[in-house]
């Protein structure tokens, strides 16, 4: 139990850190590259998820040997399904039931970084 609980620990850290390069990333092409928001938010997210798969990897589930050719692929898949499950649960909580958005976004973050790492944990690195 601990050491799934220091991996929920890294993942979430990691997390963090893929967000933050992906902001930086948006922000820097936006405000110094004068970039429409649209492509340089795809432009971070890209750079988020390179972040992401690279910590992922080599730190959060290190010592779980899975080449890239097996792990990227479910890696991204995951992260696919992650964005189309977190966009559902903020429509159904914002259009359905009538919730502030940070509340919807809030309880979709939670319940997609728990699917991920399940997933990630359990299908992309191992």
């Amino acid at each position: 139990m601990r050491a799934h609980m220091r991996s929920l620990w890294r993942y979430t850290a990691t997390g963090g850190a893929a967000t933050a390069s992906h902001y930086a990333l948006m922000a820097a092409l936006v405000e110094a590259g004068d970039w429409p928001a649209g492509p340089a938010s795809v432009a971070g997210a890209t750079l988020g998820a390179v972040v992401a798969y690279g910590l992922n990897r080599t730190w959060t589930f290190a010592g779980q040997e899975v080449s890239h050719r097996q792990a990227l692929p479910r890696f991204l898949a995951v992260a696919g399904a992650g964005a189309l499950v977190n966009g559902c649960l903020v429509w159904a909580g914002t259009a359905a039931l009538g919730w502030h958005w940070l509340g919807a976004q809030a309880l979709a973050t939670l319940a997609v970084l728990l699917a991920g790492y399940a997933a990630n944990r359990n299908w992309s690195f191992s």
